[in-house]
């Protein structure tokens, strides 16, 4: 566990737990003492490499506490079921990591008027309505309970991309997703500000997790990737756990509706 403890004493779900991003976020956020609901559609990691330990068992490994909640993200009653479920085993929700998130078009890429319906819809369903779902009955969960011992009443941090900001490459689905995380961010951000609710988005670039392994099969060279990001090359799902413990922690006291780039200097161009 990490001396700082800056989320001491608060309650996090993090969706899309069992590998990458969200793995890295879960892991980070109990280090620096929150209560872990982690949410996925099964703690099995999806990468091979990730596949012989849960997120769970590492938490609970370094003496953290942690539940497990199957979540379809893009479905109603799984979201506010998870949500009940943290209020059920700890009493209250203090944060929320919207992280959970597909790219299709890292396996097939497409130009817009090649990409079928299906993958549009379920980009859109995952990526989009998910964070809907998840701010829907986080909000409503922050509400309802006592502030924070800190007087807030709530951080979620919503996972969007570069790709929400500046164009992508033969991945219009997953462009339009992120781009509307982005913007729902702000919304929500501002209608939620005079309850004391902050709302951030993160915008990693390439960051070296499975998708990006599948993404350079198909989309791109690792050469051309170190040379986007001119800060050290493609990150690490740490650089962006880092970043999520900020977003969650007093030190982000008076930031809201930030669309916040992670990216080794991208978006700098």
């Amino acid at each position: 566990m990490t001396d700082t403890h800056r989320l001491q004493d608060k309650v996090a779900i993090v969706t899309g737990s069992s590998s990458g991003l969200g793995r890295a976020i879960a892991i980070r956020h109990a280090q620096e003492g929150a209560k872990l609901i982690c949410a996925d559609l099964t703690p099995t990691a999806r990468t091979q490499e990730e596949s012989s330990v849960t997120t769970q068992e590492l938490i609970v490994q370094a003496g953290g506490e942690v539940l497990f909640v199957q979540t379809d993200v893009s479905d109603a009653t799984a979201m506010g079921s998870v949500v009940a479920a943290a209020v059920k085993q700890y009493g209250r929700l203090d944060i929320l990591v919207n992280n959970a998130g597909v790219a299709i078009e890292a396996r097939a890429p497409a130009v817009l008027h090649l990409t079928d319906e299906a993958t549009w819809d379920t980009t859109m369903q995952v990526n989009a309505k998910s964070i809907f779902l998840g701010c829907k009955y986080a909000l409503t969960q922050m509400l309802a309970q006592e502030p924070h011992s800190s007087g807030d009443r709530g951080w979620i941090i919503n996972n969007s991309s570069i790709m929400g900001m500046v164009g992508g490459k033969e991945s219009p689905s997953y462009c339009a997703s992120k781009g509307a995380v982005s913007s729902l961010t702000r919304q929500v951000a501002l209608d939620y500000a005079p309850h004391n609710i902050h709302v951030n988005t993160l915008c990693p670039g390439f960051i070296q997790t499975a998708i990006l392994a599948e993404a350079q099969t198909s989309l791109v060279c690792h050469e051309a990737l170190k040379r986007r990001h001119p800060l050290k090359g493609p990150g690490l799902p740490e650089d962006v756990a880092r970043m999520a413990v900020v977003l969650a922690s007093d030190d982000a006291n008076w930031v809201t509706g930030v669309c916040l780039p992670v990216d080794g200097g991208y978006t700098a161009r």
